[in-house]
């Protein structure tokens, strides 16, 4: 690999120096939900590893690096691997925008890499938006000032109604809160506590409507006494490529000449959305199976990995050997 770089907000970047073809962007996240602190050590049981982070993303980290052995000297173009940031959590895929506005249109395509994702290629961004809502009121003690709103209390009403609406099952739409913070002691009335909400959907207009209900539903609790507030702190794009389109059938092509019978089709929030919402050309792919996703004992499957790796291998060859294809 040449000219290895940390970009300033963080990504690692290197590349096999190619000819005059538009660049190859492949990349995976080096970012986990864990803490600084967490211990990493990993084991294995028979055909598994476990530890945390280790299937989302260092599998696909690994994979980063052991494709640097096995793709060809002087591609037809550049071929780029990127370690980005900002992908879990309120990341809000900073790192993948700094890599699409670095790169403008001109890649051949992006190919993302998950650990966890063997036979899943997300080709269509999952649109989701993410809200903080903050109430606020006069506190006070518990018993001298019995009676004044809290803004815990209204809160958890807030919360209540939020678990009350009726959400589509086509498309598929969510609503998750993640987060609840505030009060000062037990036996203080709370002058201030917040939530993290999480909405998504397969299709931008059922988001946007759940949006607008939860909007409507926040402000329906304000009063004299009571102040909300709803904060946008993320958002994550939609955008797709249409199943015919020349990577994914490569995707899909590769996957079953390396073994795998069932193949999903799927949205995702993934670093693919960035550049999907832009129009160009990427899909985010899988290198093995695994399980208990962003928990300390998280695992992957050792068997599959080859399997995966192969069908990647396939898919990028696809894409060098003939780049002029890959254009929405």
């Amino acid at each position: 690999m040449e000219d290895v770089q940390l970009d300033q907000i963080g990504n690692v970047l290197g590349r096999i120096r190619g000819g005059s073809k538009p660049p190859l962007i492949i990349s995976a996240h080096l970012d986990t939900v864990f803490p600084v602190g967490t211990e990493l050590d990993s084991k294995r049981a028979e055909d598994r590893l476990s530890g945390p982070g280790i299937g989302d993303n260092a599998i696909g980290l690994a994979t980063l690096v052991e494709l640097t052995h096995d793709l060809p000297r002087r591609p037809p173009g550049d071929i780029w691997f990127v370690a980005t940031v900002g992908e879990e959590g309120l990341g809000n895929l900073r790192g993948m925008h700094e890599v699409v506005k670095r790169f403008e249109e001109h890649p051949a395509a992006f190919i993302v890499l998950e650990g966890m994702a063997l036979g899943h290629i997300y080709h269509r961004g999952l649109p989701v938006r993410r809200y903080q809502i903050t109430t606020k009121t006069e506190g006070g003690h518990a018993w001298i000032h019995a009676g004044r709103p809290s803004a815990i209390h209204v809160l958890i009403a807030v919360g209540a109604d939020l678990m009350s609406l009726s959400l589509p099952s086509l498309p598929r739409t969510s609503l998750n809160i993640g987060r609840i913070d505030g009060g000062t002691s037990i036996n203080s009335i709370a002058n201030r506590a917040s939530m993290k909400i999480d909405l998504r959907s397969e299709e931008i207009e059922s988001l946007l409507d759940l949006e607008s209900q939860v909007m409507e539903l926040v402000n329906s609790h304000k009063n004299n006494q009571t102040e909300i507030q709803m904060t946008l702190i993320g958002e994550r794009p939609g955008g797709g490529l249409p199943e015919s389109h020349p990577l994914v059938q490569a995707a899909i092509h590769a996957l079953k000449e390396c073994g795998e019978k069932v193949i999903h089709l799927k949205p995702g929030s993934t670093d693919a959305s960035v550049p999907l919402s832009l129009g160009l050309p990427a899909i985010c792919i899988g290198i093995t199976r695994g399980g208990n996703a962003h928990s300390p004992n998280e695992y992957i499957e050792i068997e599959p990995i080859s399997r995966g790796y192969n069908a990647l291998l396939s898919t990028i060859r696809s894409v060098i050997n003939d780049p002029k294809i890959f254009t929405v």
